[in-house]
């Protein structure tokens, strides 16, 4: 099973990504669609990983005035634990390792996941869309 990331380049792709969006966050963790599609969506580059041409998960990152930040990681229930995180989490990284800071806000459940990576938490727990979540940043 090979997964293959892309880029979104067409409204076609995008739609592709909020739908497992919609999916992992709205659905299946009760974040409401007003807080989980944001204004971030029209400047955020979105990601799209294809599993036999079938899109499992998704990303985005966009650059902040503390640098880029990685955001909105979500994999299809069916597909977890078959490395799509991983790879989405890869490409993200390769595509924004020129960036002097790169963080992102984590859900606690899966604060390990990207620490395997090399992020690190700063700061204390804080609520978002009532799901608890630690800042984290790449350590170089």
């Amino acid at each position: 099973m090979s997964i293959e990331i892309k880029q979104v380049t067409n409204s076609t792709d995008l739609e592709k990504a909020f739908a497992i969006r919609r999916q992992v966050f709205c659905v299946e963790q009760n974040v409401s669609e007003e807080i989980e599609m944001d204004e971030y969506d029209d400047i955020a580059t979105h990601i799209l990983a294809y599993i036999d041409d079938k899109p499992v998960g998704t990303a985005r990152w966009r650059f902040t005035e503390k640098g880029a930040k990685m955001e909105r990681f979500a994999v299809s229930k069916e597909y977890r634990g078959k490395g799509v995180g991983e790879a989405l989490v890869k490409y993200t990284l390769d595509k924004l390792k020129d960036n002097d800071l790169i963080y992102l806000n984590a859900q606690e459940s899966v604060i390990k996941f990207y620490g395997k990576f090399g992020f690190v938490i700063v700061g204390d727990r804080f609520y978002e869309a009532d799901i608890p979540h630690k800042k984290m940043i790449l350590k170089s």
